[in-house]
């Protein structure tokens, strides 16, 4: 199968590349600049900042995951490949890989920066060395080199690492993790290929071993690592959120191909604790900056967001995992609302530039680094050309490459669509042709061009938001609706999505957007920013209006706010509450959050104080 998951079994069955394929829309669109203009981009950047020349010998450059950023960058390649011939990718594919070979020890250890002369020993700081963590994702691209094309160098490579890996970690090795989970799925994933039984259980060995103070502790706690709390016992994500999320998706993995439903459980429940508590409206996880990590319950601030691309990502790995295990639905939900919302927002329009964190409030205005500067990961208020930690870049490529492949899934009962995007799908003698102009327009049309001759079912995601909702003319509600019959080529499905803004309010006991609401369209965020404002007006100064009728304008949605004074005073606080007298209303147009920035340095929120 050519999909980054392909489970043994499970409720439902993903397909792959070569069953569903993209057509023209909002994220074909993404996939080509992605191929045209992304994977370039990221290639010249490894060369410049010296991490693909770690692996010809030369000196050390890098921290001290950047092997990892090789492997992403493999593994995208390796996806578009699979969407397509292309010669001149090929033959860039093979070159680095030849040069990733090439620094292979003959044990299978392969790391650029331990074990060399001058540098620390092998496996001296698996608190925070990222061995294993490169691994995985070498591992990774290798899982995608296989599905699309056989077993080649860059699989040879991968299986001498993993073999040395379940030599030194294995029951009779040493009893570790690594501080950064990854290699969990991987390992996982390179068991579904080969069919090798060795690096499934190594990968529950690593699993069951987190949680058991293996690992040193460090300012951060245990938590950051995931090491503090054995993972069938624990009640919600926490610590670092990209390790959190890569950790329960090897989990899901694990638990699936061992029959271990105590396991799968825990992980589900952890999942709907943290969208109940601990997720930003935009899909996005962790609002701490000094460990990248969640907060405690509805500690959600929109200015400290941080909601890393590579958390977002992170996760749509967990969530497709777990709605392939159980078919849930409300898995598809957050998907959909972290690919339009977080992984849309962070690269630039023509696919150069990135955003590593994505704030829901700005509040004042960026500077947009030189084309030619890496920039902290953190730092950028605008999206910036390369991180001296540039994870995302790398995630983002490879999750563009193999998107089609999140799109529907089949069980046997039939066929079911999670994700709404133009796409041409054929698979076990079904092919049907999604076309829709989503999120923009609210209809999809499915028009059947090949099917068996009996009757099966086409299951179609209702998401959450969508209240009113009709199927060939009928009402549906939120959840699933299947269709049931006898299908012949040429007969269409068409489904109805009441897409139009509405106003949503936070929990209460999200303190620091309390009195606030935010506007949204569908399954797209929408932010006010302030080079659509009158000058001398900025996001922070207008209060909405919730009695004005919301509409759609110019691709946006237009609002009625009021302009409240601000008075500066010696002391910010008063007796009582402060009535602050709002000016006349104004008409302004907000615009999809995933667009922020893109017209140049603007203040921005997302979530807007009411008036009165």
């Amino acid at each position: 199968m050519t999909n980054p998951v392909s489970p043994s079994h499970g409720k439902l069955r993903p397909l792959g590349l070569s069953e569903v394929t993209l057509k023209p829309g909002f994220w074909q669109r993404r996939q080509d600049v992605n191929s045209s203009a992304t994977l370039s981009h990221i290639e010249y950047w490894l060369e410049e900042a010296g991490w693909l020349p770690n692996f010809d010998g030369a000196v050390r450059n890098g921290r001290e995951f950047a092997d990892s950023e090789i492997y992403k960058f493999l593994e995208a390649m390796a996806w578009q490949l699979g969407n397509g011939p292309d010669p001149e990718l090929e033959e860039r594919f093979q070159k680095i890989v030849a040069r990733v070979a090439s620094a292979q020890e003959p044990d299978g250890y392969l790391n650029t920066n331990f074990g060399r002369p001058g540098q620390q020993p092998r496996y001296s700081d698996l608190e925070w060395g990222h061995e294993l963590y490169c691994y995985g994702h070498l591992i990774q691209a290798a899982v995608a080199r296989a599905r699309t094309a056989g077993h080649d160098q860059l699989v040879d490579v991968a299986i001498r690492a993993a073999d040395h890996v379940c030599d030194v970690f294995g029951p009779d090795g040493r009893t570790a993790v690594c501080g950064h989970a990854e290699i969990e799925p991987a390992l996982v994933e390179l068991y579904r290929v080969t069919g090798n039984r060795r690096y499934l259980d190594q990968a529950k060995l690593f699993v069951d071993r987190r949680g058991h103070q293996v690992l040193q502790d460090i300012e951060f706690g245990r938590a950051y690592f995931q090491d503090d709390v054995p993972i069938r016992e624990a009640q919600v994500l926490r610590g670092h959120a990209v390790r959190a999320a890569y950790l329960a998706a090897g989990a899901v993995d694990v638990a699936v191909e061992t029959g271990d439903t105590a396991l799968l459980d825990a992980v589900a429940r952890q999942w709907r604790n943290t969208v109940a508590r601990r997720t930003y409206l935009t899909g996005g996880f962790g609002s701490r900056h000094q460990d990248e990590a969640f907060g405690d319950d509805f500690v959600l601030p929109p200015d400290r967001a941080y909601s890393e691309t590579c958390a977002g990502i992170g996760s749509v790995m967990l969530a497709w995992r777990l709605l392939l295990a159980q078919g849930d639905p409300a898995y598809a939900d957050l998907i959909e609302r972290t690919l339009f919302n977080v992984i849309a927002t962070s690269p630039s329009d023509d696919g150069t530039r990135f955003f590593y964190t994505n704030t829901l409030h700005q509040r004042v205005l960026g500077t947009e680094p030189p084309a030619d500067q890496v920039v902290p990961r953190a730092a950028s208020t605008l999206r910036a050309p390369w991180f001296s930690v540039s994870c995302c870049p790398t995630n983002l490529a490879r999750t563009f490459a193999a998107l089609s492949a999140y799109i529907a899934t089949v069980s046997d009962e039939g066929l079911q669509i999670h994700q709404y995007a133009a796409a041409s799908v054929r698979t076990g003698g079904i092919a049907l042709e999604i076309d829709t102009d989503y999120p923009s327009d609210g209809r999809v049309t499915i028009r059947i061009t090949d099917s068996p001759a009996d009757p099966w079912t086409l299951t179609l995601r209702i998401p959450h938001w969508a209240t009113e909702a009709t199927l060939d003319g009928e009402p549906v509600r939120p959840g699933l609706a299947h269709l049931h019959r006898r299908f012949t080529p040429g007969d269409t499905v068409t489904l109805d999505l009441a897409v139009r803004p509405r106003l949503t309010a936070p929990d209460a006991r999200i303190d620091a957007v309390r009195g606030c609401v935010a506007v949204e369209r569908g399954p797209v965020v929408f932010c006010l920013e302030s080079v659509d404002l009158p000058s001398g007006l900025g996001p922070d100064t207008l209060r909405l209006d919730a009695e004005a009728a919301l509409t759609d304008r110019d691709g946006g949605v237009g609002i009625t706010c009021r302009v409240v004074g601000e008075e500066d005073t010696a002391w910010p606080y008063s007796p009582g509450p402060a009535a602050r007298p709002a000016g006349d209303p104004i008409a302004v147009t907000l615009r999809p959050y995933h667009n922020w920035a893109s017209r140049g340095p603007s203040t921005m929120r997302v979530w807007l104080p009411l008036a009165g």
